[in-house]
C-alpha cells in the first residue's frame, strides 16, 4: 500500500505540473467558448481492474462500467457522484486451489465488487489538454458466488482465497460443515487517483483517461484495487 500512495503522490505532482503548463499556455477564454464551462458534469468510462492483495490471492483482473455525474462550482472545482461496477475475473491457480480444497472439480466462480462514492475534483484544464486529481468515499459492496453450493469438509486450511468466497475461518482452518453458495458484504472506503482529458470534437466534450485508488475495509478480505479508466466526459 505505501507503494501505492508513493505512486499516486507524484502522479499527483506531475498532474498539478502538467496542468500549470496547461493553464499558462493555454489560457481561459470562456468569451471564445462559453460551451466549455458548464456548471453540471457528466461521465462514462470503462475501467480496467488490476486487484491488489489480498484480493489477487482469488482474483487477478475485472471489467466493468462507470458513470458520473454532478455540478461544477466553478472551472476547477466540482462535485460529482458516481457509480462503478465491475466483474473480477478468478484466476485459474486460485480456482484450482479452491477445487482442491473443497475436492469438487467442476466447482467454478464469479465476483463483482460495486461502488457509490462521492466525490471532489480538481481540475486544470486549457483548450485542447487537461488534468487533474479526484477523491472521496462511500460504499463499496462485493458479491462472490460459487457455481453450485458447497459444503466443507474438516481440517482446510484458512486462507484469504478461500475467504474471499465466503468460506468462514476458526483457528486457523476453515469452519467445518458449512455450506457456501453465495457471500456479500459491504463497507464504507474511499479513493484517490488522477486524470487526464484531451478535446473531442465541440466543447465541452474529453476524452479522459484516469487511474484511481479504492480502499474499503469489506469483512474477512479487504478490497484493494487499482482501476485505470477510459470514457468520456465533459
Amino acid at each position: 500500500m505505501r507503494h501505492v500512495l508513493q505512486a499516486l503522490t507524484a502522479l499527483a505532482v506531475l498532474v498539478l505540473a502538467c496542468g500549470s503548463t496547461l493553464a499558462q499556455s493555454s489560457p481561459d477564454l470562456p468569451g471564445d467558448e462559453p460551451n466549455d464551462d458548464p456548471r453540471g458534469n457528466v461521465n462514462i468510462g470503462t475501467p480496467i481492474v488490476v486487484p491488489l492483495d489480498p484480493m489477487s490471492n482469488a482474483v487477478h483482473l475485472g471489467f466493468g462500467m462507470t458513470v458520473g455525474g454532478g455540478y461544477n462550482f466553478t472551472r476547477r472545482h466540482g462535485a460529482i457522484g458516481e457509480f462503478m461496477w465491475n466483474r473480477m475475473i478468478p484466476s485459474n491457480e486460485a480456482m484450482a486451489k479452491v477445487r482442491t480444497a473443497l475436492k469438487d472439480p467442476t466447482l467454478n466462480a464469479s465476483a463483482s465488487v460495486i461502488a457509490m462514492t462521492g466525490n471532489y475534483r480538481f481540475e486544470l484544464r486549457g483548450r485542447a489538454l487537461g488534468a487533474y486529481l479526484i477523491g472521496g468515499g462511500g460504499l463499496y459492496y462485493r458479491k462472490t458466488s460459487l457455481s453450485k453450493e458447497v459444503t466443507t469438509g474438516s481440517n482446510i486450511t484458512c486462507t484469504p482465497n478461500l475467504e474471499w468466497w465466503g468460506f468462514t475461518c476458526e483457528s486457523g482452518t476453515i469452519t467445518a460443515n458449512q455450506t457456501v453458495g453465495s457471500w456479500s458484504a459491504s463497507a464504507l472506503g474511499g479513493n484517490a487517483g488522477v486524470g487526464f482529458t484531451t478535446r473531442v470534437g465541440e466543447a465541452p466534450y474529453r476524452f479522459y483517461i484516469e487511474t484511481r485508488y479504492h480502499y474499503a475495509p469489506n469483512p474477512r478480505v479487504n478490497t484493494q484495487l487499482i482501476d485505470i479508466s477510459f470514457g468520456v466526459r465533459y
